[in-house]
């Protein structure tokens, strides 16, 4: 079986947002091998908004291309609600204005389908340790 890391923070919660429900399952799956505790999913970026505000996770996984609601709108509004929220964009769009958009809406990591989830949780650790090192500096 393919060693996947663990999430370096005890008791790390997540929400998941995608409007494909298989994704969403998989991609939960994956986070509860890694010890990631998925608390909620959504499957369209309103959806994903509401949990955010009632479970207030650790972090969020969220689509960028969904109809409705998209991941621009829950990253926007997200940010709104707590600037300094863990925001990890999922995409299969390389379009340099879907990149530079993300980036302008300050998305903390864009991960790239198919993922690996290897390589996700190196960066929701990389992630996890700079949020733990800013807030010990405040």
């Amino acid at each position: 079986m393919l060693e996947v890391g663990k999430v370096s923070k005890n008791g790390c919660t997540a929400i998941v947002v995608d409007d494909d429900e298989d994704t969403v399952n998989l991609f939960a799956e994956f986070l509860e091998i890694c010890d990631v505790k998925v608390l909620g999913k959504a499957l369209d970026g309103n959806q994903g908004v509401e949990m955010y505000q009632k479970i207030f996770p650790d972090l969020v996984f969220s689509d960028v291309m969904m109809p409705g609601y998209d991941g621009f709108y829950v990253l926007k509004k997200i940010r709104q609600i707590n600037p300094h929220a863990i925001m990890i964009m999922i995409t299969g769009d390389v379009r340099p204005e879907t990149i530079d958009g993300l980036r302008d809406l300050k998305a903390d990591a864009i991960v790239y389908k198919p993922f690996d989830m290897k390589q996700v949780m190196e960066t929701v650790n990389k992630l996890l340790e700079r949020s733990v090192y800013q807030t010990q500096r405040h």
